[in-house]
């Protein structure tokens, strides 16, 4: 049984440029903007990866325009990590972060291990595969949790 969309959630990763941007288009795409979706890194030192973008688009997911930002900036830019209902982790060192920064709030976080693609693969066609495994680990998530897309892709 599916559980019922939060108000708002919130995606985090390493650098925000392969895994929290896929997830938080994909969520976004999947179940339309009744739910407020974000993503944020623990670095911002990356901008959005190519491939994490070719894959998407696959899925008719536009991540192009994606910018990273990190936790830091996230709280500069007056975002406020408490208004969100749930984070979700996608990697481990975004889950410290995560745990950190909500010990005083009554935030569920949450740690999903999703593959982190990058420098796998020698190939383009390798590499792809590789986020296109990642990218399939977070709809197999998200859909495990939430059900069944909500809006038809277009």
């Amino acid at each position: 049984m599916s559980e019922q969309l939060p108000q708002s959630v919130l995606f985090c990763c390493d650098h925000n440029a392969v895994r929290s941007p896929m997830a938080e288009g994909i969520m976004k795409q999947f179940y339309g903007t009744d739910t407020y979706v974000q993503s944020v890194g623990v670095k911002n030192d990356l901008e959005i990866d190519g491939f994490s973008i070719a894959v998407c688009q696959e899925l008719n997911v536009e991540l192009s325009r994606h910018r990273s930002r990190s936790f830091d900036e996230m709280e500069e830019w007056g975002e406020d990590l408490s208004s969100f209902d749930l984070v979700l982790a996608l990697s481990p060192a975004s889950q410290r972060r995560a745990l950190e920064l909500t010990r005083f709030y009554h935030i569920d976080v949450e740690y999903w291990p999703i593959l982190d693609p990058t420098g796998l693969g020698k190939t383009r066609e390798a590499k792809l595969a590789s986020y296109r495994q990642a990218r399939d680990q977070i709809i197999e998530r998200l859909q495990e949790r939430w059900g069944d897309p909500t809006h038809i892709p277009k």
